[in-house]
């Protein structure tokens, strides 16, 4: 949130909060998916083998990773507090007649 305008911030948060859930969502899904899938049979029951959870906390594992450098790369930029740009307000929206 520090890098975003502050006019802007409700909008960065929002967008943040939306990734996260549709995050969660699909992690869920895709875990829930392969847990489906890597079932053994016992006395006529599926139950999800040892396997299945190896495999998502894998998927997990690497999605983490995968995040790690990507925040890492991500460049570091700070709003400077008290300058001109940041304790602007944002322009009004103009409306065009027609």
């Amino acid at each position: 949130m520090g890098v975003v305008p502050r006019s802007q911030t409700s909008a960065a948060n929002s967008f943040n909060s939306l990734m996260r859930s549709l995050g969660s969502s699909v992690g869920a899904a895709v875990i829930g998916v392969v847990l489906a899938q890597m079932t053994a049979t016992t006395h006529g029951h599926a139950l999800i083998s040892e396997g299945g959870f190896r495999v998502g906390l894998t998927i997990g594992c690497a999605v983490g990773v995968v995040a790690a450098v990507v925040s890492i790369a991500l460049p570091r930029t700070r709003r400077v507090e008290g300058s001109a740009a940041a304790d602007q307000p944002s322009p009004a929206p103009e409306f065009v007649k027609g």
